[in-house]
């Protein structure tokens, strides 16, 4: 599903930050990764965008973006990555640590 929404912040240094749309409230959280243009893939404050969401809770909102479009800006099509929805889970990693034996 698309909205239209606005960039309320976005922190370029991180690569993230928060759309606002009616169909979100309370914001949308967005990563770099799901800005579909070539290139950069950085928004500014107050930017008018096409959204498309999914409801799932992401650092405090309770929305997070599967794909972002700048308006007026030819759509640009990359591989999408699995949603929440598909796998039950938002960003997530693991760390393994292993040691090796002591010598005897």
């Amino acid at each position: 599903m698309s909205t239209p929404g606005e960039v309320r912040v976005w922190h370029d240094e991180e690569g993230w930050g928060v759309i606002d749309s009616p169909a979100t409230p309370g914001g949308c959280w967005a990563h770099y990764s799901d800005v579909a243009v070539p290139g950069l893939r950085a928004l500014h404050r107050g930017r008018p965008v096409e959204l498309e969401w999914e409801p799932v809770e992401q650092d405090g909102f309770g929305f997070r973006a599967v794909r972002v479009r700048p308006r007026g800006e030819e759509p640009y099509d990359r591989p999408p990555r699995a949603s929440a929805s598909e796998d039950g889970t938002a960003y997530r990693s693991t760390l393994t640590i292993s040691f090796d034996e002591p010598p005897t």
